[in-house]
């Protein structure tokens, strides 16, 4: 995926720059099939006019419904001649804590280079860490007005989009007022200390794809899938119980460590 070129505008400072999505495909790609002929299934653009016809890729474009049937046609030189360069641009509007705002505000990651302006890109990669302050800011990418935030890592600058709150579902509040002892909330405590530790990303693979990697294989050598073994985990009915039989289970590991 190409750069995106923009710029960080803070106070009166103007630093050229690109970002660059961190996101990569790495799915495994199933393509549909019919079960009789392994023939892969076909998709054909047709109108609603005329469905004998295919319809190609350059004469698609893009429509916008006014009224019944009626359409205005954009093209993608029409979506740019209405960005201005504050359209373009990333002027941060406030700096706040990366604490205060919610993870479920989260969406793509992008990594920031800059294109010039090097002594000023460090210079605000430096005292927002040293803060420990984030950049708030709206810029349009692609057709869509975008709030983002700008951080701090390593004298490295990113990128993250954020969904408008508008773009969230409302979570209904409900009234959870369940009573519990003072002794089940404490060992509960306990056992969440038990378990704390680090966050590292290079701990957690994505196991259920290196098992279909391997069914895949087993599938072309010929060979018949079989449902493995599950050892079953033990269930206790009894919530005291089962945080005390946790708690033993966590601390026999914290005392192999």
């Amino acid at each position: 995926m190409p750069a995106n070129k923009s710029s960080i505008n803070f106070g009166m400072v103007y630093i050229p720059i690109t970002y660059t999505l961190l996101l990569k495909n790495n799915d495994i790609n199933f393509h549909l099939l019919d079960k009789n002929t392994l023939s892969r299934i076909k998709y054909k653009k047709v109108t609603v006019a005329n469905e004998e016809k295919e319809v190609l890729n350059k004469d698609i474009v893009k429509g916008y419904e006014y009224a019944e049937d009626k359409y205005v046609i954009f093209d993608d030189k029409d979506f740019e001649k209405i960005k201005t360069e504050k359209d373009r641009s990333i002027t941060i509007s406030k700096f706040v804590d990366l604490k205060s705002i919610d993870p479920i505000y989260y969406d793509r990651p992008y990594l920031i280079s800059p294109k010039g302006g090097e002594h000023a890109f460090l210079l605000l990669a430096k005292a927002m860490e040293n803060k420990q302050k984030v950049g708030v800011a709206k810029t349009v990418i692609g057709q869509k007005e975008t709030l983002v935030i700008i951080r701090s890592q390593n004298n490295q600058l990113y990128l993250n989009t954020l969904f408008f709150p508008d773009m969230l579902k409302e979570v209904e509040k409900e009234d959870k007022t369940e009573k519990f002892s003072q002794a089940e909330l404490d060992m509960a405590e306990k056992l969440i200390e038990n378990m704390s530790g680090e966050f590292k990303p290079e701990e957690y693979k994505d196991m259920y794809k290196e098992k279909l990697l391997l069914a895949i294989d087993k599938k072309i050598a010929g060979q018949k899938l079989r449902k493995p073994k599950e050892v079953k985990s033990q269930k206790i009915s009894n919530l005291m119980e089962a945080l005390t039989e946790s708690i033993k289970a966590t601390n026999k590991k914290r005392k192999k460590k």
